[in-house]
């Protein structure tokens, strides 16, 4: 035989043992041991190159309405242009209909200059995957002398996949966020303790429930290195301990920074981080403390006052902020009407939002590309406004622009009720399997499943 045929041989004799080798390497990669040790290095691997030929910043949303945004937009501004003030007269002030009542006055009694919370059991988030919200919750119930810890907080919002060979902690990687009201349903339901939460708090209100007793959770945006090393906007829960008026800070604890204990957060910075999530707070209380916290919560004790207060601290910023900061206050304003049922100005207010966000500079370092991870607003803006395929539009970029892997449970639920809205009622069953797939106890899903009478 020649050598040629020879070398023929010997490639045809690789060409054919290339799909068997590629079997036994990945049933190796499969055993537990091997996976648990190697699974995340293989998808850091996988992210870094997605994220190099497509970057994820780069993923635009455009609502099927866009041409009509520049007469709604106009029409919004127009409303919200300050008019002359009317000629003082003698007849009492009266309110529009549905419009916040005014704050009331400042107490008689000064806030102290410097409050620190003591008791405080901090707890990290390392050597979890996405274990922010678990870690700040628990943080939060310790104050109050809950017994368990984050495991046990994570075995309930963040159960991970349905996969029981895994182990615990690989079967969660892929959940990529808790939701506040998961949180707030976790101590509700749960614990023996309470918790709530409400958009459109400020700095005065914090610093209130501080000198009252009691620490706060806030929900922020910032930008920071992630697992790949990638600088981008994050979504970040931090745990609000104390607070010095003369230095300008709040204390916090932050899960994720080393070291993350008793950190100072400037009242500006604290303000501009928190105002990508509607200057959302959670509080949670011993049951026999509600009546005195609702006293320090005033208005803010309303659930309804609070998001009638947020959205009016979005149309005061709109007009105000640029870059960023604009495109956060209009969806703020969004997120405003939704939490008053008020869709179809939600639908527009975040049209707006997505057409200034793909005007935003290029660059992780300006685009917040993870924000539907965190906030499902517009799918419910789009949803009840009967614009099913903006909201199926809006899910699949998320789904498949924004990150590797379409582990996001709510977008699939969306993208779920938008495809049944239209008549796709096996890719909706699909998307329902998929999400509580993800999530064994993401009740939305089992509910619809349990409505189409079908089996998870």
């Amino acid at each position: 035989m020649s050598r040629r045929d020879q070398n023929r041989r010997r490639w045809l004799w690789l060409f054919l043992s290339l799909p068997l080798l590629c079997i036994v390497l990945y049933g190796f990669y499969r055993l537990p041991p091997v996976y648990s040790r190697l699974s995340w290095r293989v998808d850091e691997l996988v992210t870094r190159v997605r994220y190099t030929f497509n970057p994820p910043d780069e993923a635009i949303f455009t609502p099927e309405q866009e041409e009509q945004l520049a007469l709604i937009v106009q029409a919004t501004l127009n409303a919200l242009t300050p008019t002359a003030a009317p000629a003082a007269t003698d007849q009492p002030a009266t309110l529009e209909p549905g419009a916040p009542t005014p704050l009331p006055s400042a107490t008689a009694v000064p806030l102290p200059p410097t409050v620190v919370l003591e008791g405080i059991t901090y707890v990290d988030q390392h050597g979890r995957w996405n274990y922010c919200g678990p870690a700040n919750l628990t943080m939060a119930l310790k104050y109050w002398g809950w017994p368990g810890d984050r495991d046990d907080v994570a075995r309930v919002v963040k159960p991970g996949v349905n996969e029981p060979n895994m182990d615990f902690i690989e079967r969660g990687k892929p959940d990529k966020n808790v939701m506040p009201y998961e949180m707030v349903d976790f101590v509700n339901d749960h614990t023996e303790y309470r918790a709530l939460e409400r958009d459109g708090g400020d700095i005065e209100l914090i610093k209130r429930l501080l000198a009252n007793g009691f620490p706060v959770i806030i929900e922020k945006g910032y930008y920071e290195a992630d697992y790949t090393g990638k600088v981008a906007w994050l979504g970040h829960y931090l745990f609000v301990t104390g607070y010095d008026e003369a230095g300008g800070y709040f204390i916090v604890q932050d899960a994720y920074l080393e070291p993350g204990r008793d950190l100072h957060s400037p009242f500006d910075e604290f303000i501009e981080g928190w105002r990508s999530f509607n200057f959302l707070f959670m509080v949670v209380y011993q049951p026999g403390d509600e009546a005195r916290l609702l006293e320090t919560l005033g208005p803010w004790a309303d659930a309804q006052w609070a998001s009638r207060h947020a959205l009016e601290t979005a149309n005061s910023e709109i007009n105000l902020l640029t870059g960023n900061d604009q495109y956060f206050a209009w969806f703020n304003k969004g997120s405003s009407h939704v939490a008053l049922q008020q869709y179809v100005d939600a639908a527009f207010a975040y049209d707006y939002a997505f057409l200034l966000y793909s005007e935003l500079g290029g660059g992780s370092s300006q685009r917040p590309y993870r924000m539907l991870w965190y906030q499902t607003g517009p799918y419910w803006a789009y949803y009840y406004s009967g614009r099913y395929q903006d909201v199926i539009n809006l899910a699949n970029t998320t789904l498949f622009d924004t990150t590797v892997d379409p582990t996001l449970e709510e977008s699939l639920y969306w993208r779920g009720l938008a495809r049944l809205a239209v008549g796709e009622t096996d890719n909706a069953i699909a998307d329902f399997r998929e999400a509580v797939y993800l999530n064994p106890n993401f009740s939305p899903g089992l509910d619809m499943l349990a409505q189409l009478g079908v089996s998870p």
